[in-house]
């Protein structure tokens, strides 16, 4: 059963989930991967209920990564800021295109994409451009 809520956030500065995967194994080895956000989640139970970070990358949800805690994390100003803990594990699913936003938003579980079968998540990337396309079309 899907998880009732998600988080779906861009994913500034990759092409993909390739570059996404290469990044966070640079920048954490084989801890868990890890995103530090401003906001803290009010719906926090709800989300660690096998909530997910779906990612958006120019413009095209592509994968997702299973939310494994929240922990709080304060800068070097104070701030108090939230540490998403996510699986290694990026799940590729079905693109769907999203307009821009700041910082990241809800997603209920009724309105994620569906997971890509094991074998076509091995696939490359089409580029997001055509990705968006296709999926605004119904065809990806």
């Amino acid at each position: 059963m899907p998880a009732s809520l998600n988080l779906m956030k861009l994913c500034v500065g990759a092409e993909g989930p390739e570059d996404l995967l290469i990044w966070q194994q640079q920048r954490h080895g084989d801890g868990p991967a890890m995103h530090v956000t401003r906001m803290w989640p009010k719906r926090e139970a709800e989300l660690l209920d096998g909530g997910s970070l779906y990612w958006v990358f120019k413009g095209v949800m592509l994968a997702r990564q299973r939310l494994l805690a929240l922990e709080e994390r304060r800068g070097e100003d104070g701030i108090r800021r939230c540490a998403l803990i996510l699986d290694r594990e990026l799940v590729r699913v079905a693109a769907v295109p999203r307009r821009p936003f700041q910082g990241w938003r809800y997603l209920r579980g009724d309105e994620a994409p569906p997971d890509l079968p094991r074998g076509r998540a091995a696939e490359d990337s089409l580029p997001p451009a055509i990705a968006a396309a296709l999926a605004e079309m119904g065809l990806r």
